[in-house]
């Protein structure tokens, strides 16, 4: 297939062309910038310039395309409104490339988060949360998959609170950096809440596979650890930078604060039965021993 992807050149969206080229598919990769242009072009793939805002570049990217995977975030977590303009823009760019896929029997893979459910492992059966700081993208997502209806083989990919590769990505990679502005490796509240994780070259197998395989209107886990303690995940940090480790208040990460409290460990036993994802590369806290002090 001649694939269209959104994000290409991020920690994910690298790890997703690389996988699909060696699979024997070709990338079509959006590029905002020169540097952009260049990374996309070393990897391999055909850069088309424009951003995640401009709707004129992305319905042009999915007419030159065979299917379409959707990575791209704006990834502001400095204030509510920043956060707000990501995911507003996120949700205006999946409306217009679904739009242009209707009624075309492509497919579609989106991404979005493992949802948590009080007192138990969330599953690729829970649907996405559509409240708290980011239920934009759920609310986003979901419209997505309801365009299985409308003839488009739409899926989303659900990726962990980290999608990591050598000691950096999500939200471990965002304990790191506050933890070298402050200071401190810290962790809200008592630090036993838990994040799933995935390495991120892991991920993009789970990307190909449901490009390549997955039913319209179906959701995917890309969890490994189903749930690593934040103060487990803190300790290593502190250790590797040589830094103290201890609990901070939940203003200290701003508007993700309710989420990094939240307890949302994940399972991809479903994922893994029917479409055969296995992970193979090192786990969270061992990809953290990678950080250099």
């Amino acid at each position: 297939m001649h694939v269209f992807v959104t994000g290409g050149t991020g920690l994910i969206g690298s790890a997703v062309v690389a996988e699909l080229l060696d699979n024997g598919h070709t990338v079509l990769a959006l590029a905002r910038s020169e540097a952009s242009v260049l990374a996309a072009e070393a990897a391999g793939a055909e850069p088309l310039r424009g951003a995640l805002a401009d709707l004129d570049a992305l319905r042009l990217g999915v007419a030159q395309a065979d299917g379409v995977i959707h990575l791209a975030f704006g990834n502001d977590f400095t204030s509510p409104d920043a956060l707000a303009k990501s995911v507003a823009e996120e949700s205006a760019a999946l409306a217009a490339l679904g739009e242009e896929l209707v009624g075309t029997d492509r497919p579609f893979v989106t991404v979005s988060g493992t949802p948590w459910v009080p007192g138990r492992l969330s599953t690729e059966a829970d649907p996405l949360p559509i409240d708290g700081p980011v239920a934009g993208r759920g609310r986003a997502v979901t419209a997505i998959l309801g365009l299985a209806s409308h003839g488009v083989r739409s899926t989303a990919v659900r990726l962990p609170r980290t999608v990591h590769h050598q000691g950096d990505g999500g939200f471990a990679g965002l304990l790191t950096r506050i933890a070298r502005q402050t200071g401190v490796s810290g962790y809200p509240g008592d630090g036993a809440q838990r994040w799933p994780a995935v390495h991120a070259l892991d991920a993009a197998v789970l990307f190909r596979l449901a490009l390549e395989r997955a039913e319209a209107g179906t959701s995917w886990h890309a969890v490994d650890d189903e749930g690593d303690c934040v103060r487990d995940i803190a300790a290593v940090i502190g250790r590797r930078l040589g830094l103290p480790v201890k609990s901070m208040p939940a203003e200290t990460y701003g508007p993700l604060g309710p989420i990094f409290t939240t307890d949302q460990p994940s399972s991809s036993s479903h994922t893994r039965q029917t479409l055969g994802w296995e992970p193979k590369h090192p786990r969270l806290l061992q990809d953290l021993e990678n950080l250099q002090p």
